[in-house]
Formats: structure tokens, sequence, C-alpha cells
């Protein structure tokens, strides 16, 4: 998904940088809005249509976790966070608030672009088999329900589960794979589109965010269940209606 009406807000208190990531993300055929506050975010998001949120998580005043943190109170919008090198606790705590990707500065701006592609192609398509028609599908695991069109979850009890875009992706990797076990190289290759470097705990983060949402007991999951050493399996048989 890349073409003039799909709008990108960059957040970063630096001008320079909001200045040089907006003509360079306008010369991929982007449109872009730039902010440098969360005030101005929120005011932005409530007139604008926004594809997708590149937040810096260090600034002054409120800062890029509290500003993804009140994102995600309201709205499942793709968030990139960019994080300074070495920051992994920051860059996990975002991906714990519900940030869909990460990366370190500096970066090539042709990797972002590849990024903010992959995010914006994962909300907008559905995993599915070649030449499987899956518009009005719906996989059903344990009496949940998944939406794939809407890209919706229901609960046994029909309650609408908000789900990042990342955690859908996730689930959606998941049923697509029932009683298999997944690498986490695996899983991030199917749900970022990239492989895993040593230090990178962005799977196992969101998964802890997704068994918080589905699981009956987080602490001892039946759904989602991890194979120490090698990665996680899904459970339950999926049926497809």
């Amino acid at each position: 998904m890349c073409n003039n009406k799909t709008q990108l807000l960059v957040v970063d208190d630096d001008t320079e940088i909001r200045d040089l990531l907006a003509h360079y993300l306008a010369k991929e055929n982007f449109r872009v809005i730039t902010a440098k506050s969360g005030e101005t975010v929120a005011r932005i998001l409530s007139e604008q249509r926004i594809h997708l949120v590149i937040l810096d998580l260090m600034m002054p005043g409120e800062d890029g976790l509290s500003i993804c943190r009140r994102i995600r109170v309201n709205s499942t919008i793709p968030i990139i966070i960019l994080t300074a090198k070495g920051e992994e606790i920051d860059r996990i705590i975002g991906l714990e608030m519900g940030a869909d990707d990460y990366m370190a500065k500096p970066f090539n701006p042709r990797e972002l672009v590849a990024r903010i592609k992959a995010v914006l192609w994962r909300t907008t398509h559905i995993y599915k088999d070649p030449g499987q028609d899956t518009q009005d599908e719906t996989l059903a695991f344990d009496e949940w329900k998944i939406n794939l069109s809407e890209r919706k979850v229901l609960s046994p009890d029909g309650s609408n589960i908000e789900l990042s875009s990342g955690e859908f992706d996730l689930l959606l990797a998941f049923v697509s794979n029932p009683k298999r076990i997944l690498t986490r190289d695996q899983l991030l290759d199917l749900t970022k589109g990239r492989t895993l470097d040593p230090y990178d705990r962005s799977i196992d983060v969101q998964v802890s965010r997704l068994r918080r949402k589905i699981e009956t007991d987080p602490q001892k999951p039946t759904i989602i269940k991890t194979v120490r050493g090698v990665g996680y399996t899904f459970t339950p048989a999926v049926n497809r209606t």
C-alpha cells in the first residue's frame, strides 16, 4: 500500500529530522503531516485520517511512550517507534504499549520506507493460501472468531477485542499454523517480514500482550504455549467458515 492517499504522521521534536523524513517520504509518494508534540498529535488524529504514525520516543515534555499509550487507548492505527541506538528497554516498553515495529537511530531512510510499506501491507491484507478467496472468511477457535475482512476478533461472549495491528498479525500467524511449533524467527518473518537480531525481544513482547487479551490466565496460557528453547505453538484446532 503506497499512494498519494496514504497519509503518514511523523512525530519528532527535532525540526531537521521532521523535515528530512517528510521530504524523503513525500518522494516515495506518501502524504506526510508532521508534529513536534503530543498535543499536536491529538489534534491531528482527531481531524485527519492518518494511516500510520512514525513516533520518536525521546522528546521533551510528553515523551513518545506516553503518546503511544494515549494513541492506543482509542485507536489501532499502526505505530513505528524510533529510538536511539542502545535503548532496548524503551523499545520493549514501546512494543508492550502496542507499537507495531521499531527502528533504532541512526537508520537508513530506505529501510524505514520498507518497514512502513510492510506494516501498511499487513494492516490491509491477510494471510491466505494461493487462490483462496478470504473476503468474507471467518476463522474460529475455542469459540473465538476472527473476521478477516474487517480484522476483528470476537471473544466467546461476543465482545469485540481491541488488538493492535501487530497483535492481530501475530494472532493470524498462529491461527494460520495451528498445532505447529513456530520459532521466534519464523514469527518475526511472518509478522514483520524481517529476521531476528540477537537482542530482539519484540515477538516475546507481542506474545505477552496477546496472551493478556485472549488467555483466561495469561500466567498459565493454554492457547499459546511456550516451547522452551524453541518458540511457541498455537494449541486449539482452527475452523474456517
